[in-house]
């Protein structure tokens, strides 16, 4: 099984990055042949993680990383990144974890593929 390990450091609003990455992600998770999808979410991008958010579309971005979740995807958000930005201690979208830089390090280690938006 192929792993492929996607990195958003991109925003979640202002950019499109992020949005392109969550929707590669996401044909990627629901192939047939099952490859393993990790998210690391960096910088800016950890604000995606946190619920409720209203960004005018229908089942917008918190509903493409409940997908991404149901599809079996492993999302993480940078812990650094996330403390930087008043994260840590806020509830996340079910789902999704904090993680560290050594995991980041370890997914990148351990993938096939590795790439960045």
């Amino acid at each position: 099984m192929q792993s492929i390990l996607i990195i958003i450091h991109a925003p979640p609003y202002g950019s499109e990055r992020c949005l392109s990455g969550l929707r590669l992600a996401t044909s990627l998770a629901g192939r047939d042949d099952k490859p393993e999808v990790r998210i690391f979410l960096m910088s800016d991008a950890t604000v995606l993680g946190l619920p409720n958010q209203i960004d005018g579309a229908t089942n917008g971005l918190q509903g493409m990383v409940e997908q991404l979740v149901a599809l079996g995807a492993d999302i993480r958000l940078c812990r650094t990144c996330a403390l930087a930005r008043g994260l840590g201690e806020l509830p996340l979208i079910p789902g999704t974890a904090i993680g560290t830089l050594a995991e980041l390090a370890q997914a990148t280690l351990d993938a096939d593929k590795v790439v960045t938006f």
